[in-house]
């Protein structure tokens, strides 16, 4: 998504924030502008050259990964040709290791040193994709007086503390059939699953997770807008864009008012759950107890359960709501894992084993397709960087606590280069009760990388496998290293007493508790 190109003048309030298109394409300014000049470059400060260094994991900025506020007398500090700061739309950037690489040379950027450079900028070459090219310079945004939005009542008081992240901000901006409410997180490590959109009737809300900190915008809109919205992500910028289309094309004077706890900064913990009701699209048989749920997100909301994390689904039963914590998997472990085309995901997959004296899952089991169920925001303690360099990825699974290890298995084959192996052991009863067999045995079958061992507490005579529970014999011939020094992750999941023998008999392997992640079944 982008703001089409359209030029200040468009739109009754427009915000002065970087956009990845600009100008519009017919635009003049898409005309090389007369007077610039390029200057020869050295070797090897091409913009080839450029891209090798910005991704080279070199600090460009001095602040090793920080996002900071910038007061202009911090900015005229920086003037000088081995430490130049320049502004550009409010966002500040350190392009001392840029100035070698410049095509039209180091005095042209030194003319904007320590200032705002962004109408130099916009008369030489304001159709630069800068956001892209200056991302690993990016010391942060300028700071500014708080200032009440116009038209919109004053901004909740923010609640934050010293070990929490710096307070992020937001503001909107609109042309005639769209609004665009901007978030600034003020952190790098953002994507497309750390923010979660409700628009229901006219209140919006969009809930962003920042580390372990929960950041709320909480509106009820001025206007009536569509059901589909676009939400793009700039995750090196920490910046949310959500555009949300009108329903008629008439100039809003104001965002709308504020709800309960807009613009709040709290601890993850502090906040409450939040759920919507999501629609029963299909239910099948997987195993004889064991089956497939699929349920659709409404049409307003965004949201994507992190990897590794759970949300709690939640039934009235006899007059009581009883809430339960599923974690989602794939609808097939054999599908292309890919990013989803259309930045709402709308369907989340459940593998649920009914119990049948059990009070939820029957209840569960019960629903007809078409019902709707709530569904929370995701919870949990995961973090997909444990998964970074790691050689060796060992999975230990009981019955449905092979859930949360679905998209573990999948991410870490595909998007982890320094993985070796994985190796998945799989405690059940019976034969019958192993989920997913033949996609485990394909995927082994494909992947090289990829072993399943399957350990059974009560097989036929037939069974020719291992069984038994899990054990130092069983854990000590599975965790084999492939080397002696390999980076390993251990992940653990299945009932209390399963998984908490399975810690102590890892522990008791040497694996310390930094190599061990435990789910909750």
């Amino acid at each position: 998504m982008s703001d089409s190109g359209q030029s200040p003048g468009q739109g009754s309030r427009m915000l002065n924030v970087p956009s990845q298109s600009f100008p519009a394409p017919s635009s003049q300014q898409r005309v090389a502008s007369g007077g610039r000049s390029k200057v020869p470059l050295k070797q090897g400060r091409s913009l080839m050259d450029w891209i090798r260094l910005s991704k080279s994991g070199k600090d460009l900025t001095g602040l090793k990964g920080r996002l900071i506020d910038v007061t202009e007398e911090e900015l005229k500090k920086h003037n000088k040709k081995e430490d130049c700061w320049i502004c550009i739309r409010g966002f500040v950037y350190n392009v001392s290791s840029y100035m070698e690489f410049h095509p039209g040379g180091e005095d042209e950027l030194m003319r904007a040193a320590g200032s705002d450079g962004t109408d130099l900028f916009d008369q030489v070459h304001r159709w630069v994709n800068y956001e892209s090219m200056l991302k690993e310079c990016l010391v942060g945004r300028m700071a500014v007086k708080p200032a009440i939005p116009k038209g919109l009542l004053p901004k909740s008081q923010m609640i934050s503390t010293k070990e929490g992240p710096s307070s992020p901000s937001y503001d909107w901006f609109q042309t005639d059939s769209v609004v665009t409410i901007v978030i600034y997180t003020k952190q790098k490590d953002i994507h497309l699953d750390s923010i979660i959109i409700d628009h229901q009737n006219d209140s919006f809300r969009a809930e962003t997770i920042i580390k372990d900190y929960s950041y709320l915008i909480h509106i009820g809109l001025n206007h009536e807008v569509q059901e589909d919205f676009s939400v793009r992500v700039v995750e090196n910028v920490g910046k949310i864009e959500i555009v949300l289309k009108k329903t008629e094309n008439i100039s809003w004077k104001c965002l709308g008012h504020p709800l309960e706890k807009h613009n709040s900064l709290i601890p993850k913990k502090d906040t409450g759950l939040y759920y919507r009701k999501c629609q029963l699209i299909s239910k099948e048989d997987v195993t004889h107890d064991t089956k497939l749920f699929c349920l659709m997100l409404p049409p307003s909301t965004h949201l994507q359960v992190p990897i590794g994390q759970h949300v709690y689904l939640k039934l009235t039963i006899t007059g009581t709501e009883i809430v339960k914590p599923y974690t989602p998997v794939f609808d097939s472990l054999l599908s292309e894992f890919k990013e989803p085309v259309l930045p709402n995901n709308k369907y989340i997959y459940f593998l649920i084993k009914i119990y049948p004296a059990g009070l939820f899952t029957p209840e569960l089991d019960h629903l007809q397709i078409g019902d709707f169920v709530p569904v929370s925001n995701p919870e949990g303690n995961f973090k997909i960087s444990k998964l970074q360099e790691v050689e060796d990825l060992f999975l230990l699974a009981a019955g449905t606590g092979f859930t949360p290890m679905v998209k573990i298995l999948k991410y870490a084959l595909i998007n982890v280069p320094s993985l070796r192996k994985v190796k998945l052991m799989f405690f059940n009863k019976t034969e019958d009760d192993i989920i997913w067999r033949s996609q485990l045995e394909k995927l082994a079958f494909e992947d090289e990388r990829f072993d399943v061992e399957y350990v059974l507490s009560a097989p036929t005579s037939e069974w020719k496998g291992k069984q038994g529970h899990i054990s130092p014999a069983l854990l000590s011939e599975f965790l084999n290293r492939s080397s002696e020094k390999s980076k390993v992750l251990l992940c653990i999941c299945g009932p209390t007493p399963f998984t908490e023998q399975g810690i102590k008999l890892l522990h008791d392997l040497n694996f310390s508790k930094d190599e061990i992640h435990s789910f909750t079944a």
